[in-house]
């Protein structure tokens, strides 16, 4: 439990960070793309304004452009319609553009601006003016791929990918540290609980057995009807603080990992119809239908003793919120890597406020809501100690616990239509899963 408790945190710190980080990346690289995108513009243009003043440029512009790479230029006659120099970067990157081109001879400056490449691509391009005394005799065309700009930023998130991953790593080595330190107060606290609860209902154990007896004897002698009454209230209370008492100290041995579970090959569909068969004759005297629907083997690995423990708990919660007439269904199937057990009632089912934490130890549904609560409902002689009485809110988080310590687990939901009892009223729906056997 603790080591659960203790990931979680952890995995909570390292998610934040991540998020923190991830934003923090965002913004850095939104804002480095968009300084290095004006750097790369700025300089486009300062090149092409360069290499356009002198012809003589040219030639050793193309050179350079050529090693630079991502870049290329074309030089066009004042009405654009001749090329001059011609190259297969250029081509690929739009170039020439003939509007651009004329605007640029119409007003003696430099035009800039994005255009869309053959490829969809837009490219920033610039077009200046060449001049020899004052005349313009053409037009360089200089353009930017925004491979340039896309490549330098790609570089930038691997380096902040692999600095956030180390970050990352680091925070949960350190969370992993510190949540064990924080959770060590804790641990002792909940030892000393533990063990509180398990010697205490130990040492309570003897005098509930004498009181238990005591009442039985004095039983005998009373003659007075209201005497009797009493005294079987007595006793009735007696069974449900014993009751009580052996589930708390189950659920120390299960906290503490001293229960002992099996994990063993057996079949469920047999385990199934033993715990059926203990409930079939309440199920008949209360007026209520109990259907087993397995059929042949249903080899599992676990505890067989303790799936009996987990089905009682569930048919007894069933039958308990069932109504006269009602209807509970058992059914069994055996999946790719499990086997599972489900338990479906035509009840009230659980409000869906309730839902999450039926499971919780001591929790009790508002007695206000129209979703099922724990009352008190009469049962023949022959059930075990406990599965006539109002319940102790400890059954269901014993049953889920027993599932988990076979390497399983208890869910629990809302029937309808399409569940295992098919009513129109709903009710409740349990499944056991336990891990398939060969």
């Amino acid at each position: 439990m603790f080591g659960r408790i203790r990931w979680r945190l952890t995995m909570g710190y390292v998610g934040i960070l991540a998020l923190i980080l991830l934003l923090f990346g965002v913004v850095v690289v939104t804002v480095f793309e968009k300084q290095v995108t004006r750097q790369q513009n700025e300089l486009l243009e300062r090149r092409a304004e360069s290499l356009a003043k002198d012809l003589s440029y040219i030639e050793e512009g193309e050179r350079a452009l050529g090693e630079s790479g991502g870049f290329a230029w074309i030089a066009l006659t004042p009405d654009a319609t001749v090329v001059v120099n011609r190259a297969p970067e250029a081509l690929a990157l739009g170039l020439p553009l003939e509007e651009p081109a004329r605007g640029a001879v119409r007003s003696g400056e430099t035009q800039l601006g994005y255009v869309e490449n053959p490829d969809g691509e837009m490219v920033w391009v610039a077009s200046a003016p060449m001049t020899i005394a004052g005349r313009t005799v053409g037009v360089l065309q200089y353009a930017r791929s925004p491979e340039v700009v896309e490549e330098t930023v790609r570089d930038l998130v691997l380096v902040l990918t692999l600095v956030g991953a180390g970050a990352l790593a680091l925070a949960a080595v350190g969370g992993l540290f510190m949540s064990g330190r924080a959770m060590r107060p804790v641990r002792g606290a909940f030892d000393r609980q533990r063990a509180f609860i398990a010697d205490a209902s130990h040492e309570l154990k003897t005098p509930l057995t004498l009181i238990r007896a005591n009442a039985e004897v004095l039983s005998r002698g009373l003659e007075d009807e209201d005497d009797r009454e009493l005294v079987g209230d007595l006793l009735d209370e007696t069974d449900r603080m014993s009751a009580l008492l052996s589930d708390l100290l189950t659920l120390a041995r299960l906290d503490a990992g001293k229960l002992a579970v099996a994990r063993e090959p057996f079949n469920l569909a047999a385990t199934i119809a033993e715990t059926s068969e203990r409930f079939a004759a309440r199920a008949e005297a209360e007026g209520k239908k109990l259907e087993v629907r397995t059929s042949g083997k249903l080899p599992a690995v676990g505890d067989a003793e303790k799936a009996a423990q987990i089905l009682a708990a569930l048919l007894d919660n069933a039958l308990r919120f069932t109504p006269p007439g009602g209807l509970v269904a058992v059914e069994a199937r055996a999946a790719e890597r499990h086997v599972e057990a489900t338990v479906a009632d035509t009840g009230p089912g659980v409000s869906p406020e309730d839902l999450p934490r039926i499971f919780d130890r001591f929790y009790r549904a508002d007695k206000g809501s129209a979703a099922r609560t724990r009352h008190a409902s009469s049962a023949p002689d022959g059930i075990p100690d406990g599965a006539s009485s109002g319940g102790t809110g400890l059954g269901l988080a014993i049953a889920r616990d027993l599932a988990r310590a076979q390497n399983g687990d208890l869910l629990a939901e809302n029937a309808g239509k399409n569940g295992a009892v098919e009513d129109e009223a709903g009710g409740a729906r349990f499944t056991l899963t336990l891990p398939a056997g060969l």
